[in-house]
């Protein structure tokens, strides 16, 4: 595969890297597992083990090469695997074993995180797959990179409500394990509708069955960047503003395209993806939401935000399509509360509410994301906000997903600090009219009519 074209058009980026927080979010290398199933879940686990640390025990050398030969800081270096209730379903035990060895594995090759601790139940779930979910708090309790997720829903197949029912109490029960901690498990499970296969962002990234046995995929950053290209639009109308942000999205697309070139080359393996997404974090100077007040709002969640989240979106698409022909992944902007300065100023100082959040997911990507809320919430509600950004997703043929976290002990106004990129975030008040009945009636909410499409 050749790294050769034309890398003039990344210069200008590479120069606003100190200023304006440009990286590259992470270089994800998924690794398919279909063949490490043995007899026992021991030996199972073990193979997992040797198979990972063998495939990507040059991953981060690599990377570290590239950034100090372009100087494009790759911020993180992680592993998306095939899902584990896949690999195990043959196998009896407990799938906590596999968790660990991938857990080890991650740690002696040296990446941030890896994913695909993962069930996909949309139309049902296996034996395997309840097997997994019930495990998930166990696992994320005794791992510290371990990142899981369970598809229960799709445009195809509608939402599995059962599963919706169980996800709500399984995310209640890692929060319980984790208390002493910031309920830090929940922080590492996403619950989907739509998920995809070549997502390389946490905590939801897997390795697709559809995907080859091993493949290099980058996910963008950039919020900064996008920023600074709106500091010279005072006075400018909502279309020129939408050509800033295609071009600024088209220089940092070009750089991940390089890195990825790159990173596929030099470990012989395929390139498979640029996510586009736009993943902001706490520090100033790296928010989706201050782009969004930049274009005129006096804080997001006020009305008119989540007509602003669709043209920043959308011009990211538009911008990132053009310098690069492998775009995949989520490719939006993320809206996660604790990793945005922006948004967690909003919800201080309730500016944002949940309810606006969740309208704007039908948006952004992913869903409601990274939101601490408060941690006597029950079960049954956190069900429902799964149900309700599921149905979001079928409805409009769009990935989204919930990954909140019910910190034991808080209340809303309260500060809960995640640690690193995971950031920081006030507990959010959540509507607490009940919904129990409609929760436990269980089932399958059936897909729409648009869903069948042949």
């Amino acid at each position: 595969m050749s790294t050769r074209f034309n890398t003039s058009g990344v210069i200008d980026t590479i120069e606003m890297i100190d200023k304006y927080r440009l990286d590259i979010r992470t270089v994800t290398m998924g690794i398919s597992l279909l063949s490490c199933a043995r007899s026992t879940m021991a030996e199972t686990a073990q193979a997992i083990y040797d198979h990972v640390t063998r495939q990507a025990s040059r991953l981060v050398e690599v990377c570290e090469g590239i950034e100090a030969e372009l100087g494009i800081p790759i911020v993180n270096k992680r592993i998306s695997v095939t899902p584990i209730a896949l690999v195990t379903a043959g196998v009896d035990g407990s799938p906590v074993e596999a968790a660990k060895a991938l857990d080890k594995a991650a740690k002696e090759v040296g990446v941030n995180f890896v994913g695909g601790y993962s069930a996909l139940v949309e139309k049902g779930a296996t034996t395997a797959d309840k097997r997994l979910i019930n495990s998930i708090p166990e696992a994320l309790a005794n791992t510290d990179v371990v990142c899981s997720s369970v598809n229960i829903a799709s445009s195809r197949a509608g939402i599995n409500m059962n599963a919706a029912k169980r996800l709500g109490e399984i995310i209640k029960e890692s929060a319980e394990l984790t208390k002493d901690d910031s309920a830090i498990a929940c922080a590492k499970l996403v619950v989907f509708a739509n998920s995809v296969g070549d997502n390389p962002f946490m905590a939801g990234a897997f390795h697709g069955i559809e995907e080859p046995d091993c493949v290099v995929s980058v996910g963008v950053s950039g919020p900064g960047v996008v920023d600074r290209a709106l500091g010279s639009l005072e006075g400018a109308t909502l279309d020129q503003v939408a050509e800033e942000i295609k071009k600024a999205a088209f220089k940092i697309t070009r750089a991940g395209q390089l890195v990825g070139n790159l990173a596929a080359e030099r470990l012989g393996v395929p390139f498979g993806i640029i996510d586009l997404s736009l993943a902001p974090t706490a520090e100033l100077g790296d928010s989706v939401a201050h782009i969004l007040e930049h274009m005129g709002l006096d804080q997001v969640g006020t009305h008119g935000t989540t007509a602003a989240l669709a043209l920043l979106n959308d011009a990211v698409k538009k911008g990132g399509m053009m310098a690069c022909s492998r775009v995949g992944g989520l490719s939006g902007s993320f809206i996660p509360v604790s990793e945005d300065k922006g948004m967690i100023d909003a919800v201080r100082s309730g500016s944002m509410k949940i309810e606006k959040l969740e309208a704007m997911t039908a948006i952004c990507s992913v869903g409601l994301d990274m939101i601490a809320i408060p941690g006597d919430t029950s079960a049954e509600l956190i069900a429902g906000m799964i149900a309700d950004e599921a149905a979001i997703g079928v409805m409009n043929h769009k990935t989204t997903a919930v990954r909140v976290i019910p910190v034991p002990g808080t209340q809303p106004g309260d500060e809960v600090n995640f640690g690193g990129l995971l950031g920081y975030a006030p507990v959010i008040p959540v509507n607490q009219v009940g919904n129990s009945t409609f929760i436990h009636r269980g089932g399958f909410i059936p897909a729409p009519v648009h869903g069948f499409r042949n």
